[in-house]
């Protein structure tokens, strides 16, 4: 969105620009037109226009109160929650709160301007308070709708923008993550029967490269075969998990202490294949292989209902000068857009990158197995398991 900086960039210069360049065309827009229609037609024109801009500045105050209170409070907390009635109550209490507002700028500071610029014309003319009261709170709720519907029109509109570059993002993504499988794609037949052969061979010479191999078929099965689903149960991805955990483990021996700990019933609820795996990645790329001894990694996950507690920790040099923080990995930023996308507003990451240790908290509310998606027909896939 580099080519539309202006409209959709969040750094303070364009944000500042934008917002002012709005006002003030507003304020203007607002001066013109009710220097040809407001006051009274007698005022002459070179009196009526500095009034007529002088009033439009003043209510920018009531105009910028209504207009942030949709787009930063209304719009992201009730309408794009789906909280729809909400929504319409709070919309009712600001177009009301807003022209009373303009009321009572009306009928005090409002007068007094015109007095000062227009003079005794002005004051020949003016009308009965009550009078006035009634037509303020008519031109304020008048233009309470017409800048807050842009305010608001604005927001939606730059939202949904974002929305569809944000979609068309991940779909090239996703396309080229294809083209990239089937580059190095190899036949599963012909995979699964090296395995095989090489498993066969492993069982009475080496018992860990025989355990190192069906644990790599393993992880390779669930890779290539259900993780084209958009959900596996958690159960399987938890196993994936723990595969990984002790091919990593035995390539550390006893310069790893690695500790496992899961908790809560696994079987009633799915989750988006590979979601957890770049943590546990990038726990032993950054920490554990740049520790010469000592290295500790603690994963712990908890399962309630729906919802899904991970704490991942490791310990980490020092003196390290890999960033340990997950902003430069490819995998932490790709599964953090993953978390966007697929979990908007049902999950919580933190990242905390200490001194000496390296801690992610991940809460996510996942989607409970249905009649209408068995884990069974999710799952259904050909698989080629060694024998």
């Amino acid at each position: 969105m580099q080519q539309q900086a202006f409209i959709f960039s969040n750094e303070p210069r364009y944000r500042w620009a934008r917002h002012l360049s709005f006002w003030a065309a507003w304020w203007l827009f607002q001066g013109f037109l009710y220097s040809f229609i407001s006051i009274n037609n007698t005022t002459q024109f070179n009196l009526r226009l500095p009034a007529s801009l002088a009033e439009s500045l003043i209510y920018l105050i009531v105009h910028a109160f209504l207009s942030y209170s949709l787009m930063y409070f209304v719009v992201p907390r009730f309408l794009l929650k789906g909280r729809y009635w909400l929504t319409t109550v709070w919309v009712v209490i600001l177009f009301l709160l807003t022209a009373a507002l303009s009321a009572g700028l009306s009928v005090t500071i409002i007068p007094e301007v015109r007095m000062a610029i227009i003079g005794q014309s002005y004051a020949e003319q003016y009308r009965t308070p009550t009078l006035n009261i009634h037509l303020a709170l008519m031109a304020g709720l008048r233009g309470a709708i017409t800048v807050g519907g842009i305010a608001a029109a604005i927001k939606l509109m730059k939202l949904w923008y974002m929305k569809e570059q944000r979609n068309l993002q991940l779909q090239k993504e996703n396309v080229a993550a294809q083209l990239q499988v089937l580059k190095a794609q190899v036949h599963p037949h012909f995979l699964f029967n090296t395995l095989n052969n090489i498993y066969a061979y492993t069982q009475t010479t080496s018992p860990v490269a025989s355990s190192l191999v069906i644990g790599l078929s393993d992880m390779l099965r669930y890779m290539l075969y259900e993780c084209n689903q958009p959900l596996v149960p958690l159960s399987k991805e938890i196993k994936m998990l723990r595969d990984y955990c002790s091919l990593e483990q035995v390539r550390y021996d006893q310069h790893l202490d690695l500790q496992v700990n899961i908790a809560g019933d696994k079987g009633e609820v799915m989750i988006a294949p590979l979601l957890l795996l770049p943590f546990m990645e990038n726990a032993f790329k950054h920490g554990a292989s740049h520790l010469l001894e000592a290295a500790w990694i603690s994963l712990s996950i908890n399962v309630e209902g729906d919802t899904l507690k991970m704490k991942l920790i490791n310990s980490k040099p020092i003196d390290t000068t890999t960033r340990n923080d997950g902003s430069q990995g490819l995998g932490i930023s790709n599964v953090q857009t993953r978390l966007n996308f697929l979990y908007p507003n049902r999950h919580e990451l933190s990242i905390t990158n200490e001194e000496e240790l390296f801690i992610v908290n991940l809460t996510v509310k996942l989607e409970k197995a249905t009649s209408r998606t068995p884990v069974e027909a999710l799952t259904n896939k050909t698989e080629y398991a060694l024998t």
